[in-house]
């Protein structure tokens, strides 16, 4: 039992050390960008404005009764107007605050912190060549970042070990990643911001989950998964920001 010690002591709540501590924020260094900067010569793409048309449920009682982990897709693209959404809901911005230093989002964040990055690896969506890209929220973008030779493979190579079905992730429509940048949490809540950042991320995967399945479409989380290859694939750091979770998005099978 001594091994799950640690772990458990880190799940508890321990906001009284930052009594002891000055945080970035109280100390009036700059604050982090809410938005990473990005190669503004690279290809960037209109995503289509959301519409609730988009919906084919429009129950949100048929939505959490119907939610499901899906890992089985058909062969059918996701529209753009679909991917367009699924990102609205999750890390679109609602209103920029604070003298352009903060985000409302339409997921909750301790802090409004909002300590996450989207890149999407696109296998099946309709107008969009396989690849991957990122998410430019402030925009409602997608920046094309480059090709990856042999996709399938190298997704099945990042996210092994499944439980149920092996080899699902690379079958689905779309990967979202989502990436952390821990200062823009640790700059409020110093040693304190980890937990928190870890429920922010339960709230924002929630959101695709209830988001899918409103177009009827089937999502799986994916907790399993290679950080250095992924990491990699994505041309993350490992430190400053790497992946915190993923998940995987496609037309269910009829």
């Amino acid at each position: 039992m001594d091994r799950y010690k640690k772990n458990r002591d880190f799940m508890k709540a321990d906001f009284k050390v930052l009594d002891e501590i000055k945080t970035d924020r109280q100390k009036g260094l700059p604050f982090p960008s809410f938005q990473k900067e990005y190669d503004e010569t690279k290809e960037l793409i209109d995503l289509p404005e959301v519409d609730r048309e988009i919906l084919i449920k429009h129950n949100v009682f048929d939505c959490f009764d119907d939610r499901r982990s899906v890992r089985k897709y058909s062969e059918e693209k996701i529209t753009i107007d679909e991917l367009s959404y699924l990102l609205w809901t999750t890390q679109g911005i609602h209103q920029v605050t604070n003298n352009n230093t903060g985000t409302l989002r339409r997921v909750p964040s301790g802090g409004a912190c909002h300590p996450f990055e989207t890149y999407l690896i696109i296998n099946k969506v309709e107008g969009l060549v396989s690849g991957v890209y990122r998410y430019l929220p402030l925009e409602h973008k997608l920046m094309f970042m480059y090709i990856v030779e042999d996709l399938v493979s190298k997704v099945d190579e990042a996210t092994p070990r499944q439980p149920f079905v092996q080899n699902f992730v690379s079958k689905s429509a779309v990967i979202f990643a989502w990436s952390c940048i821990p200062y823009r949490a640790e700059y409020k809540f110093d040693v304190t911001a980890h937990k928190k950042i870890l429920i922010d991320v339960g709230h924002l995967c929630q959101n695709l989950y209830l988001a899918a399945e409103s177009i009827d479409c089937g999502t799986c989380a994916i907790g399993i998964y290679d950080q250095q290859l992924i990491d990699e694939m994505l041309g993350l750091d490992g430190e400053d920001e790497f992946v915190i979770y993923m998940a995987s998005v496609g037309n269910k099978i009829k």
